[in-house]
């Protein structure tokens, strides 16, 4: 299984705790607040706040916070100036990684990355040491219970999508940054629904890691999604699924 695709099965684990899901959401109103800022508050206007919206109605969020959450980035009600940053670093067996970060301090929070890094066997990377290994791709999640591969073929490829992967009791269906809405459309059109829908960071190599090396990326991959300024880790790791039992 390729690398993005083993840690969005991870994450999907994780999500279902009490712990993980209120972690989820102050990540999910960042977005909110952020996209709302950089495109304004109307959903139909702005592709990336409707994004946003559809994780938060997906993970349950109560829609008073998601209101509250496009107040604040439209100034309608007074809120924390949030800055993204992308970091780029190195995790342990050489592995890359793209940080995403969403934050009210950036000199707190580049601290706070470089001392995870380091206390897993990562370190800090230069602007451009590792971006160039990532594509910027759609991730649409639809549970494999609700449709067929060959139903998802039909109605996905020719608007756009390039791959599907079975992921564990899901399909992932990959497409190119441009055509993620209209993919999206589709599968509505279809009246198939999906869990999830995010534009994400496909590396196009990977890494193998086994025993000890890949323990290690694991804690690191935790320990950087807990911090509540991280938005998304992404990597080009790839652990066997043998291996993974040992975890």
């Amino acid at each position: 299984m390729s690398g993005h695709s083993k840690w969005s099965t991870i994450k999907r684990k994780k999500e279902k705790s009490d712990a993980a899901r209120g972690r989820l959401f102050t990540k999910l109103i960042k977005e909110i607040t952020v996209a709302a800022r950089q495109g304004g508050g109307d959903e139909n206007s702005n592709p990336r706040l409707r994004t946003a919206i559809q994780s938060a109605k997906t993970n349950n969020m109560p829609q008073a916070n998601i209101d509250k959450a496009i107040k604040k980035g439209t100034g309608d009600l007074p809120g924390i100036v949030y800055e993204e940053i992308v970091y780029e670093g190195f995790g342990p067996g050489g592995i890359a990684l793209l940080i995403e970060i969403v934050t009210d301090n950036k000199n707190r929070t580049v601290a706070d990355v470089r001392n995870i890094l380091g206390k897993y066997g990562g370190s800090m990377g230069a602007v451009g040491s590792v971006s160039w290994i990532f594509d910027k791709k759609g991730i649409i999640v639809v549970e494999d219970s609700k449709v067929t591969e060959d139903e998802l073929i039909e109605v996905t490829i020719e608007q756009g999508a390039e791959d599907i992967i079975n992921d564990g009791g899901v399909f992932e269906i990959v497409t190119l940054q441009e055509e993620f809405e209209n993919v999206k459309k589709a599968l509505k059109s279809a009246n198939i629904d999906f869990s999830s829908s995010n534009l994400t960071m496909v590396p196009n190599n990977f890494k193998r890691l086994e025993g000890e090396e890949a323990g290690q990326v694991l804690k690191l991959m935790d320990a950087l999604e807990e911090h509540d300024d991280v938005q998304n880790v992404y990597s080009n790791f790839d652990i066997d699924d043998e291996e993974m039992k040992n975890f």
